[in-house]
């Protein structure tokens, strides 16, 4: 049970490991819902870190291709500092043991990605950068004795006493726990991933169900650029879920996209073709695949037989759908894949709650603006953890209080009943359908009326969550009316000048709302 001046990190990915190790040797404590290394988005990141490091290219090279991807609504001071400190946090990985790629000389070897202007993704054997730096994280705070890690532990509501957040309502034993407990904090960290798997297409792992965006709206934070979601253009359409991604790092090495008929598609749509920005390519996609013909991911010829030495996690996913990259189409379509919105954060990472930090994909910082540009987000994990331990450390950390849930009500269950499985299930379709690649106003509102439901019968604090995160999302789509990065509406498909700013909710519901957002 965390001690009267704890602080507790909720996540047991990159933010959150990184923010531990950081804070070191001030004493934290991690829960995270899986073992560590199970879970979390992190693990599964193929492409890598972006960071200006090569000769030639700048930290200002780079906040400006972070800006121009955001399309109009990226911080640009949190731009200018993110790209600037990259650098410094990669050193940090190193110096835990992450083994980046290096050259015969020992020099970092750099890729480019889409909408880059130079080759500055750091990456590990080709596509497996998250599950090596995860690896040396783990390993690192295993070894660290200022880090209590809690494995089986998922949060379910935060604690609030004199309108400051005082820790979180968890649930030991994964969850199946008969109680859930108190853990009460002087400050909390919620690093809790994305929402990916809100969507019925997603390439998160299950546990990205948006339960701390929902955690911390229901406690009255603010929420920013919740309407902005990334739909990653190449996720191998092979029928399972999560949905294999392929990484962008293929296409900045030559792979192309064409349609069942043999002919590309995306040069017609963007001057920069298959580097075009992801919402770009995602709706190409989607068109291609709504027409009936198809979207497949050609690397015959400018891959071909090193593609399993390359990209080794592709290779092996496509192997099992028997499926050969080097002489065959890899079929593919869009999938949820990183959420820019999240918990409003300032640039140390804490959130307009008192005692509450996000960091990570839960956070919106002002970083990736309407859209992420690629491998930004693990650069974004690192810099913030480390600011969040940075302010932690210079701040005089209060006793923790005692605190009451914020307004979870009702549910006695924190894993899904039988009948809470079948409405996630038609929570995922309701997203992907209504919430998705394109949106429009008549199929928000149902989608809003439809998530309403759902909420209002659950029997979980799990899908509780799960569809207020949602209606979260969809709440704010409904209000930006304008197409923009990753939000596209089909009754406002042009960008508003007037709008090119962020998003800001905060969400009040009533006593006993069991959750719902209104």
């Amino acid at each position: 049970m965390p001690g009267p001046q704890s602080i507790l990190i909720v996540g047991g990915g990159l933010a959150g490991l990184f923010t531990a190790l950081k804070l070191a040797p001030l004493p934290c404590i991690v829960l995270s819902p899986r073992p560590l290394g199970e879970g979390a988005s992190s693990g599964w990141a193929q492409g890598g870190i972006a960071a200006a490091m090569s000769e030639g290219d700048t930290p200002e090279n780079h906040a400006t291709d972070t800006i121009a991807a955001g399309a109009g609504t990226v911080d640009e001071a949190i731009a200018r500092m993110v790209a600037g400190e990259a650098a410094e946090r990669v050193h940090d990985l190193l110096s835990y043991g992450v083994p980046f790629d290096r050259d015969l000389a020992g020099k970092l070897v750099q890729s480019r990605e889409a909408a880059h202007s130079a080759r500055r993704i750091v990456r590990v054997g080709g596509d497996g950068a998250g599950a090596a730096i995860m690896q040396a994280l783990i390993a690192a705070v295993r070894r660290t004795p200022s880090i209590t890690v809690l494995e089986g532990v998922i949060a379910e509501d935060l604690l609030l006493a004199d309108g400051a957040c005082a820790g979180v309502l968890a649930r030991g034993e994964f969850g199946k726990a008969r109680e859930a407990t108190r853990f009460p904090a002087a400050a909390t960290v919620l690093a809790t991933g994305g929402i990916g798997y809100l969507y019925a297409l997603t390439t998160n792992p299950v546990e990205a169900r948006g339960e701390g965006l929902a955690m911390a709206a229901r406690a009255g934070a603010t929420i920013a650029d919740a309407e902005f979601v990334q739909f990653h253009p190449t996720a191998l359409a092979l029928g399972l879920d999560p949905a294999p991604l392929a990484t962008e790092a293929i296409r900045g090495d030559g792979a192309i996209l064409v349609n069942g008929a043999g002919e590309r598609f995306m040069p017609a749509l963007h001057k920069d073709a298959e580097l075009a920005p992801r919402d770009i390519v995602a709706r190409g996609v989607f068109a291609e695949i709504a027409a009936g013909r198809g979207a497949f991911l050609d690397a015959r010829v400018a891959i071909g037989s090193d593609f399993a030495t390359r990209f080794p996690a592709v290779a092996a996913a496509c192997a099992k759908a028997g499926i050969d990259p080097a002489t065959e189409l890899m079929p593919v379509a869009p999938a949820e894949h990183y959420h820019m919105g999240g918990i409003a954060t300032d640039a140390q990472g804490r959130s307009t709650l008192p005692g509450l930090y996000a960091a990570g994909e839960v956070a919106s910082t002002g970083l990736h603006g309407a859209n992420r540009l690629a491998s930004n987000s693990l650069l974004e994990a690192v810099v913030f953890g480390a600011r969040v331990a940075e302010d932690l450390k210079a701040r005089s950390r209060p006793d923790a209080m005692k605190g009451r849930p914020a307004k979870l009500a009702g549910t006695t269950a924190c894993l899904p009943t039988p009948a809470d499985r079948d409405a996630i299930s038609r929570l995922r379709a309701v997203m992907s359908g209504k919430v998705g690649v394109l949106r429009d106003g008549a199929g928000l509102l149902a989608a809003s009326r439809q998530l309403q439901a759902i909420a209002s019968s659950a029997e979980s604090s799990t899908l509780v969550n799960m569809a207020s995160a949602a209606l979260v999302v969809t709440a704010a789509a409904l209000a930006r009316r304008e197409s923009r990065g990753g939000h596209w509406r089909s009754d406002f498909p042009r960008t508003d000048p007037a709008l090119a700013q962020r998003s800001k909710l905060t969400l009040s519901p009533p006593p006993g709302a069991r959750g719902v957002l209104s």
